[in-house]
């Protein structure tokens, strides 16, 4: 079995898979304040609840966009299952040709998403991840990452409001019933959600403007299921696109 990571801002995703088959999928908070032990026990309790023996890994890798848990992460799986992770830096085998002015800068998130869009879709492909930031970037059917843009995240934007603007209350993230709000709250919502997915569609268009229509467009990250329905453009849903491309990635590099 191969235990895939993705270390994000704000959660720890992880993934076991039993051949090509993803068993199961938890999430824990970012806290970079944890420690490598008491990363490890909420890795064990969690193998524990899917019945799951540590013993059974025998493969690891990850991913991170957080270097001050990279180690303890690494540190933790070594105490739990006693093999060492493969890490995304530059080096690994990823079978992506990065075409980016600095390829060294290319965030790990980047090149699992990548990875798992062209193991799981018909490329080209567009790649939309929304978490702490709004990324979006494209990758051709020869394996070309071509690059992207970042915008900020949806929770971003709503703690940005709520938490400048004096006279705006917190509100939760959901969905308004029409973009011409009648109070407040529904106002920001209509903002976040379908300023969000306005957005997103004009960034697409100009994206098939400069390098052609994709034959996919897949969305994955935890906001991803509130805002994609109330794009313009057919959009797939895939909260387990990263896990894949890590998946894959391992596969590459596992000899």
């Amino acid at each position: 079995m191969i235990l895939t990571i993705d270390i994000g801002n704000t959660n720890i995703t992880f993934g076991v898979f039993d051949g090509d088959k993803l068993s199961f999928v938890s999430r824990l908070a970012t806290e970079r304040n944890r420690t490598d032990d008491q990363f490890a026990v909420e890795f064990l309790a969690i193998f524990k609840m899917h019945n799951l023996e540590p013993p059974k890994i025998n493969g690891a890798v990850l991913s991170s966009v957080v270097p001050e848990l990279t180690r303890k992460i690494k540190t933790a799986v070594n105490k739990v299952c006693g093999i060492e992770p493969i890490i995304i830096a530059p080096g690994v085998k990823t079978g992506l040709n990065i075409l980016i002015d600095n390829p060294a800068e290319l965030g790990a998130d980047l090149v699992a998403g990548s990875v798992g869009a062209m193991v799981r879709y018909e490329m080209p492909a567009f790649v939309i991840d929304l978490g702490t930031a709004t990324k979006i970037y494209a990758v051709d059917e020869h394996g070309g990452y071509h690059g992207g843009t970042i915008a900020p995240g949806v929770e971003i934007s709503m703690k940005a409001l709520s938490g400048q603007a004096s006279l705006l209350p917190s509100f939760s993230l959901a969905s308004p019933p029409h973009a011409c709000a009648t109070n407040t709250i529904e106002c920001l919502q209509s903002g976040i959600i379908f300023g969000t997915a306005d957005m997103i569609d004009g960034m697409l268009d100009r994206f098939s403007k400069q390098l052609g229509e994709p034959k996919t467009i897949v969305a994955t990250g935890g906001l991803s299921s509130y805002v994609i329905g109330y794009c313009r453009h057919n959009i797939i849903h895939d909260d387990d696109l990263l896990l894949y491309g890590l998946k894959a990635i391992y596969d590459k590099n596992r000899n």
